[in-house]
């Protein structure tokens, strides 16, 4: 009689490769791309306007573009708190790689908060707008060093190019900061690319997975 119990080299492989990889809750990603897509559409719809003013085509009055900034702000910590609900339902359990990622979005997510303080301060302090311009610059050098560690574990060239997009970016919104109409030009469509894009691709590919296993359940 065959011993059963026993596992194969082949079975240990498998089941190694399953806590690295994973075949992951759907969840934990599609809340991530959520989020990004939502912050590169609502803030890049807000790069949008504020070109338009610059230009002269929008023409609204200061509390109501002060309104539609609010509301902008609004809308994405409406989201953010919907993800937050949603990454609470998740398993504490998830492959390495997830937590890896996770990791490494949430240590660019707490880089970010402080990168707040110090520019905005120094805004104030110094009485200058252009010292809180650099601050989006950060933020996207912050984004190409986490898409980065992501390309690093899971190869996919969308990652590589959203890491390169980012250094890009972070480079010449540094050295636009005196050109704000180039700046903006530079701002809206790295955050439709580099932030909405990726957001598209995360939230895709999560839903897509989230209907196969409803199928295979």
């Amino acid at each position: 009689m065959i011993d059963t119990s026993r596992s194969t080299p082949e079975a240990d492989l498998a089941f190694l490769r399953s806590i690295v990889q994973g075949g992951g809750d759907p969840r934990a990603t599609l809340t991530m791309g959520v989020m990004y897509l939502a912050g590169g559409l609502l803030y890049g719809l807000q790069c949008l306007v504020h070109i338009g003013q610059s230009l002269g085509i929008v023409r609204w009055s200061g509390p109501v573009s002060l309104a539609f900034v609010a509301g902008i702000t609004v809308a994405f910590l409406v989201v953010m708190v919907w993800a937050i609900r949603e990454d609470r339902k998740r398993p504490k359990a998830s492959p390495i790689v997830t937590r890896t990622l996770n990791a490494a979005f949430s240590g660019a997510g707490m880089a970010n908060l402080a990168i707040i303080i110090v520019f905005g301060f120094g805004a104030a302090r110094d009485e200058d707008f252009a010292v809180w311009l650099y601050y989006p610059a950060m933020i996207f050098a912050l984004q190409s060093a986490a898409w980065y560690v992501a390309w690093t574990l899971k190869k996919k060239g969308w990652m590589l190019a959203a890491s390169l997009g980012g250094w890009a970016t972070a480079v010449a919104l540094g050295l636009l900061v005196r050109q704000p109409l180039i700046y903006l030009y530079v701002a809206t469509a790295a955050l439709f690319l580099l932030f909405a894009g990726p957001g598209w691709i995360i939230t895709r590919e999560s839903l897509k997975k989230r209907t196969v296993d409803a199928d295979a359940g």
